[in-house]
C-alpha cells in the first residue's frame, strides 16, 4: 500500500518510514508527487494534522498520513505549540532548527521551570473525504537544558532532556529515541489503529 506523507520534512520521513515498516507501506513524501504544503491556520495539533492529511489525499488520490508536532513549554503556557517550526522567526531569526534552539534558550535564560512536553499528533485518512480519520497522539515530558547536548535527531532534540534516560533526545541512539519519542509513541499507536481499521 502506498501512502503519502503530508510533510516535506526529511527527518520526519526517515523516522516514520522506520516506525511504520511493520505495516509494509510505501511512505512517499508529498513533494515527490509535486504537492505543495497545506495551510495550517489552526491552534491545535490535531486540526492542523487533519488539514494537512486532507490536502495531501485530495491532491494525490492516495491515502495520507500527516504529523503535526511541537514543543509545549510549561513556563510559556504551552507555547510554542503549533508554531514550533517557526519559533525563531518571532525573535528576528531565520526559520531553522539551530535558530529555534537558540531563540528558546535565550527566552528561557532566567526561567527555573524548565518542564516541557514534545507532542506528536498523527492523522491518517483512506481518502480526502474519509469521515473516520485515525488519530494517534504521543507525548513525552522532559526538561529544557541550558545548553544543547548531542549530535543526533533534529528540531529541539539537543535541548530536550529526558529524565528516564538522563540524556537529551540528541544524545540517544536513533533506535532508542525512535522507540521512546513523542513521534515513536504516536507511530506505535497508529500502527495498531491501521491494523485494526484498515486491514
Amino acid at each position: 500500500m502506498k501512502i503519502v506523507l503530508a510533510s516535506n520534512n526529511a527527518g520526519k520521513l526517515a523516522e516514520l518510514r522506520q516506525m511504520l515498516a511493520p505495516l509494509g507501506m510505501a511512505l512517499v513524501r508529498q513533494s515527490e508527487l509535486g504537492i505543495g504544503e497545506a495551510e495550517e491556520p489552526f491552534r491545535t495539533f490535531v486540526e492542523n494534522a487533519l488539514a494537512k492529511a486532507r490536502h495531501a489525499a485530495a491532491a494525490s488520490g492516495l491515502p495520507a498520513l500527516a504529523d503535526d508536532a511541537g514543543l509545549c513549554v510549561d513556563a510559556f503556557g504551552g507555547l510554542p505549540g503549533v508554531d514550533t517550526a517557526h519559533y525563531a522567526t518571532q525573535f528576528g531569526y531565520a526559520k531553522g532548527d539551530a535558530n529555534n534552539v537558540r531563540a528558546l534558550l535565550e527566552q528561557m535564560a532566567g526561567i527555573d521551570n524548565r518542564r516541557a512536553a514534545m507532542v506528536s499528533t498523527l492523522v491518517a485518512l483512506r481518502g480526502a473525504e474519509d469521515p473516520e480519520p485515525l488519530i494517534a497522539v504521543g507525548r513525552v515530558v522532559g526538561e529544557i537544558t541550558r545548553v544543547p547536548r548531542g549530535e543526533g535527531g533534529f528540531g529541539f532534540d539537543p535541548v530536550m532532556h529526558i529524565p528516564e534516560f538522563g540524556k537529551t533526545f540528541a544524545e540517544l541512539p536513533p533506535e532508542v529515541k525512535n522507540a521512546h519519542s513523542h513521534r515513536g509513541r504516536a507511530a506505535a499507536r497508529m500502527v495498531e489503529l491501521m491494523r485494526q481499521h484498515w486491514s
